[in-house]
């Protein structure tokens, strides 16, 4: 757990107040990926069998705010891990959380381990550094690591100020009177979205392998930033209909005329990423997975969450 002046362990709420999981089967301790004295301490304490790497600082359009924060955890905090694991003389196999944002402004469609990567972010950035450096030191001394390449996954727990689940909750709120209206950035934007409960489960299987190899993980399906609008207001019962292009374009419940969605240039990226999707053939063939929830399910699965 990364310290701060606040809580923020409410998604393992209901675990952490178990007593009959917490400190038996689910053991937390402070860290910080900046901090490799820290990291040394924790691998000695634990010796673990699988090492998953999921933190980061991982929100693109903050990481132009805050570059030089990104790159220290992204990317060197991804060598310090590799470093500690060295350095304790540990076998563990570790998992690299990588990204599609890696294929930024992309060389092929769809992408898959074999296309060339063009970050279009500081984050993007920093993580390939990450993807990199795990390669190298898979090479240089033959450590199980490996890196998953996962497509955007998303579900209930997806932060607020992520785009996914900030649509489901404006949507709802609008529809309680709570919101007037959905600022938005580029709607536009294609990506892959999956249901991150089975990008997790691909996740395990990476470091079920035999051998550690990349894997892309993704649905193979690509939809808009506004075909996530239209299916999570229609959840809450409006139809959008959409006037304008670029930065004015609004959405208009077709019914009462009432404004929903409106473009807003601050939620632009400097370097905007167009399209992501990919192809997840190897993992179909290697691993054994491909996706069960598709566009459609997931959203239906975000918004019934927020509506209870």
């Amino acid at each position: 757990m990364r310290p701060a002046s606040v809580f923020t362990s409410e998604r393992i709420d209901h675990l952490f107040n178990d007593p009959e999981i917490l400190n038996k089967r689910l053991f937390l301790y402070w860290g910080d990926l900046t901090d490799s004295s820290n990291l040394n301490r924790i691998l000695e304490k634990v010796n673990p069998d699988e090492i998953y790497n999921l933190a980061a600082q991982s929100h693109v359009k903050v990481s132009f705010d805050i570059p030089e924060y990104t790159a220290e955890v992204d990317a060197l905090g991804t060598i310090r891990f590799l470093d500690a694991i060295r350095e304790v003389g540990l076998k563990p196999k570790f998992y690299q959380a990588s990204t599609s944002e890696l294929y930024g402004k992309v060389a092929e469609i769809p992408q898959d381990e074999n296309t060339p990567f063009y970050p279009r972010s500081p984050y993007a950035v920093a993580k390939l550094y990450a993807y990199w450096i795990v390669v190298n030191y898979r090479e240089a001394y033959n450590l199980f690591a490996s890196n998953g390449i996962l497509f955007n996954h998303e579900s209930p727990r997806r932060g607020k100020t992520f785009v996914t689940r900030k649509i489901v909750r404006s949507a709802i709120n609008i529809k309680r009177g709570i919101e007037d209206k959905l600022l938005i950035g580029n709607l536009n934007a294609k990506r892959d979205w999956g249901y991150a409960p089975e990008y997790v489960d691909a996740m395990w299987r990476i470091l079920q392998q035999d051998v550690a190899e990349d894997f892309v993980i993704a649905t193979g399906e690509t939809h808009t930033v506004r075909e996530f609008c239209d299916l999570s207001f229609k959840e809450v019962g409006y139809e959008i209909i959409w006037d304008g292009e670029g930065e004015n374009e609004k959405g208009f419940d077709k019914t009462s005329g009432k404004l929903l969605v409106e473009v807003s240039p601050q939620y632009f990226r400097p370097t905007e990423v167009d399209l992501l999707i990919g192809n997840p053939k190897k993992a179909k063939e290697k691993l054994g997975w491909e996706p069960k929830v598709k566009f459609e399910e997931l959203v239906k699965i975000m918004m019934d969450a927020e509506l209870k």
